[in-house]
This record gives C-alpha cells, structure tokens and sequence, in this order.
C-alpha cells in the first residue's frame, strides 16, 4: 500500500521497485521487468551500471559536496567534454532540466537587454511542448493540464502549432528574443520536428537576431543516436538545455552556450547549490567515458534501427492496437488504438515498462545499451499483449 504521507503527484501502479540490472527492473516480490521506460529516458546505460556504479563509489569515499564558490576539477573535466563534443563554448550545471530551461530562458533576456534590444523578451515555444514543472516551464509549454490551478502564469511565451513555419513567422514580432523547441516531442508524444523545419528555424532566428534554444532534455546524451538530436538536421544552435541521461540517474543538468552568451554571465547573476557538485560529476564523466567511446552511438544506431523494424511488423499485425511507429534512436512512440492506458496495463502485465504521451502514444525509452536480447524480449512482450488485448475486445464484442 503506498503511503498517505506522500503528497498525490504522481499516478503511482502498485510496484514497488526493488532493484536493477541492466534493463531490468525487479519488484519486491521478485519479478522482473524489462525496463523500456527508464526512469522517463534517465537511465541512459540500464540500472547499476558498474562504470556508473564505481565512479559513484570512488568519489563518495573522497568528497560529496563542496561549494560552487572553490573549483571543482571534476565539474571542470565535465564542461570541458561537452563543450569539446558539441557545438558549445561554455557550460553551467543544474540538478534537472527544469532549473536548465529556466537558466536558459533567462540568458535570453540577458542577452536582449545587454546587446540587442532591452524591449525585447518573449520567446517563441510550440503546442505539446513540455519543458519542466517550474512556474516558467509549464507557462512555455503552454498545456492546460500543466498549468490548472496554477494561474495566473508567468508571461512572455507564444505558443503556436508544432512544426508549422508559417505561424513562428506570423509570431515573430518587436518583443520577441527567442525560439525554444524540443527536436523531439516527448511528453506531447514523441513528434520530430522535420529537418528542414530546424534548418528553416535556423535562418528564421538569424534573419531577426533571435536565439535558437533547443530543450534537449531528453532527447540529449545519445538518446537519438546522436549526442545530441540537433546533429541530425545540422543546425548550429545558441543554447542547448539537457539533463535527464547525463546523470543516468544522479541528479545533473546543464545548459550549454556560446562564449558571446555565456560571457554575460557574472558572478551573481546566477548560481546553483548543487549544480555540477562532485559526485554528479563523476558520474557524469564516467557516463561520457561510456557514450563517447568509438562505436557506441553507432551501436545505438544499429539497435534503434532493429527495434523499429521489429516494431513496424508488430504495428502491421495488430492494426486493432497500435496503428503507427513514431520516433527516431531509442525515442520511439507506438500510437495506440485503445487507450495508451489500457496498453500500458497490457504490457506491465506482461512483464514491460512503458510510459504514456500525447496523442494517445505510448513511449519506448530504453536503455543505450539494449540489444539483440533486449528487443527480441520487448518484442514477444508486445506481441503477447497485444493477443490479450485483440482477446478482450472480442470478449467485449460478444457480449
């Protein structure tokens, strides 16, 4: 029974869970479950990873925490990693991706009024988007069932309809700095923005001296197949959010810039207890160690590559439950004919787990390193739900 102490945030199943391997979790009775949620696309290498788990250990014996104000070599060796693999100059570290959006919407108002234009403030953002669950995430995503009874909230957000170039053009007025997006819709249901919409926000942002700001949140860190999902269109961004699989299940974020942005940065302006503290770090180095090593996101590729194979075949079977494969690496949606909740229900009883999103999909977020035995056991999971699930609708029928 869950306790009533716990405050009802979250639509909680009665599983508790236990421990993990790999891809698999188990729940204090002792079953397994093959884990293609992953802590909401956390946990970026499975559970216990031992190079994970030794960095953690090695750094807990030596310093946990130590104030932002002395340096923090670790912090130092992370930055300069990311920086060195992505199109970035400078880096600032978080616990979430909510605190990284936040920080990244204020270096577009920092940069408006210290070298642009101080009337400009409002930032460009797209319908299902889900940027966190802080008062300024929720109010850019702009979902209603974020932002109930959390009103009046705070302003400077226009949202319009994924994807349609037109209307970020009509959007574009004296006031705005900026345009955030996630490559990848996750919570609104796993839409790819279309490369030649990122290019076409590319050359929108230059033409009117806006900030191109890329929540990649989830879709960072080697979850597309590329470190980050911006690599696949080719676009240069300005600021890059990301958290989520850069702890692999430590708490770690950061905002990634340019040296013209983030040298308007001064000590003061912004600041973080905990962000970047050593042992999220050394986790943090030892998860690149892992996912920047030859051939692993190519390895990522590969698995992706099967796995939607295999799941277009289960889609083409089933055409009564699942009716379209969505996605791109190991961010893969399945749209559901019944309700995603149904589907869900379906799978956990066969031993799978999976979360929800928009549009009635249900969202495959498995481990990087899942392979050949991994999705052919994702597969058979979903083949013998979805007989269930055929078996009750015809149960239904005949009666």
């Amino acid at each position: 029974m869950i306790t009533p102490h716990l405050m009802r945030a979250f639509a909680r199943v009665d599983l508790e869970a236990e421990r993990g391997e790999g891809a698999w979790l188990f729940d204090a009775q002792g079953r397994r479950y093959l884990d293609f949620l992953g802590g909401v696309a956390v946990n970026a290498l499975g559970h216990c990873h031992p190079a994970l788990v030794e960095a953690l250990t090695r750094q807990a014996r030596t310093l946990w925490h130590a104030s932002n104000l002395v340096r923090v070599p670790g912090q130092e060796r992370l930055a300069d990693r990311l920086c060195a693999a992505s199109f970035a100059d400078q880096a600032f570290f978080t616990n979430s991706g909510s605190e990284a959006v936040d920080f990244a919407l204020k270096l577009v108002r920092r940069r408006a009024k210290a070298t642009v234009a101080p009337q400009r403030w409002r930032t460009i953002t797209f319908e299902g988007g889900f940027h966190g669950r802080s008062m300024a995430a929720i109010a850019a995503g702009g979902q209603i069932k974020l932002t109930q009874g959390f009103t009046p909230v705070v302003t400077g957000f226009d949202c319009v309809p994924f994807a349609d170039l037109e209307a970020v053009r009509r959007a574009i007025g004296p006031e705005t700095a900026a345009i955030l997006i996630e490559p990848v819709q996750g919570d609104g249901g796993i839409r790819v923005a279309p490369f030649d919409f990122m290019r076409a926000l590319r050359s929108l942002c230059d033409e009117h001296d806006l900030l191109l700001v890329l929540d990649e949140v989830q879709t960072g860190i080697g979850r597309t197949g590329r470190l980050f999902a911006y690599e696949w269109s080719g676009v240069k961004p300005d600021i890059v959010a990301c958290a989520k699989g850069l702890g692999a299940g430590f708490p770690l974020g950061a905002v990634l810039t340019t040296q013209a942005i983030g040298g308007l940065i001064t000590p003061g302006a912004h600041g973080s207890t905990l962000g970047g503290a050593p042992l999220a770090a050394a986790v943090g180095n030892a998860l690149l160690d892992v996912i920047l090593a030859d051939g692993f996101l190519e390895g990522v590729r590969n698995a992706a590559d099967a796995l939607e194979e295999g799941l277009r075949r289960v889609v083409a079977r089933h055409p009564g439950v699942f009716t379209e494969v969505r996605g791109i690496g190991l961010m893969l949606g399945l749209r559901c004919a019944p309700s995603n909740a149904e589907v869900i229900t379906a799978l956990r009883a066969r031993g799978m787990l999976v979360g929800p999103g928009g549009d009635n999909v249900v969202r495959l977020l498995p481990a990087l390193t899942t392979g050949a035995e991994e999705i052919a056991a994702a597969l058979n999971a979903l083949e013998a739900a979805c007989r269930d699930l055929e078996g009750t609708t015809a149960a239904r029928t005949s009666a």
